[in-house]
């Protein structure tokens, strides 16, 4: 027994060389973008139905899922995560249009903020649920308290991992809840992303079925669409050096001001490492 427990641990995934991981990534990226915008009735009809953007999601997690990959063992996704989605990010907010998008009106905000408390006061009412039906499962005191864990889903929801990582040291929620938290997180979010991505392909049907009123965000859409068709060009070697400029520029910025602010926090101010400030 021990001797399987030992080879179990020393396996690996089929493919660890992560310029061998990206080039895949790419070119199933690359082969969703081409069908999607194929002629072919096969396609056309497959791509009504599954959002391109739900498979981009979905193919690259079966690596995952069949050991094809482990991203445990890639350095890709620190690399991605630190560096390459702060460049998207900064280049994804130039283009925001904040006039319009306050032009949305209360209503933006209000479906915003409903969403925000909906997830805050969703965990105590699953909680009064299940403590109806099975009070056992509640009733667990200390780290390992369900109550602390659901408290980092809701942090995950708000604000992403980071924000789950403080809600975890705010109310000292054990290891082992904890992990079975950071489950349901990926789970749940997954499924909700999928379903998300399915109801925006049908948006406009579902708009004339509930009677939204549709006209701030359709206006705000032409705008956009009007914008692009008016400057939008062929990017040549000077203008995608800009582009890198600007993007990874901003994000060397930021990593330098946390290099900074940080060790003075930690200094000056230890009693904000519970929210993940150090």
């Amino acid at each position: 027994m021990a001797t399987e427990n030992t080879i179990a641990l020393e396996q690996t995934a089929l493919i660890t060389n992560d310029a061998t991981i990206l080039g895949i990534l790419a070119i199933m990226l690359g082969m969703v973008f081409y069908t999607a915008n194929s002629h072919r009735n096969f396609w056309r009809r497959f791509y009504s139905v599954v959002p391109a953007v739900l498979v981009c999601y979905f193919l690259p997690s079966l690596l995952n899922t069949f050991n094809v990959i482990d991203p445990a063992q890639s350095d890709l996704y620190y690399v991605a995560s630190r560096y390459l989605l702060p460049a998207c990010l900064v280049l994804l907010t130039l283009s925001v249009d904040f006039k319009s998008i306050a032009k949305l009106g209360s209503k933006a905000v209000i479906l915003f903020l409903t969403g925000t408390v909906g997830i805050v006061i969703g965990g105590p009412i699953a909680l009064l649920a299940v403590s109806s039906v099975a009070p056992e499962l509640i009733g667990v005191s200390g780290p390992e308290a369900v109550w602390r864990g659901m408290t980092t889903v809701a942090g995950s929801w708000i604000g992403g991992s980071a924000n789950q990582a403080a809600m975890k040291e705010i109310y000292g929620a054990g290891d082992q809840i904890f992990s079975a938290m950071v489950t349901v997180d990926v789970i749940v979010g997954n499924l909700w992303m999928a379903v998300l991505l399915i109801m925006s392909a049908k948006a406009k049907q579902i708009d004339e079925k509930t009677g939204a009123d549709t006209s701030a965000i359709d206006q705000l859409r032409e705008k956009v669409e009007q914008f692009q068709e008016k400057h939008g060009r062929i990017a040549n070697l000077n203008d995608i050096m800009m582009i890198a400029a600007i993007g990874l520029g901003v994000t060397g910025a930021a990593h330098l001001f946390a290099d900074t602010i940080t060790p003075y926090f930690v200094s000056h101010y230890p009693e904000l490492g519970k929210y993940s400030l150090h």
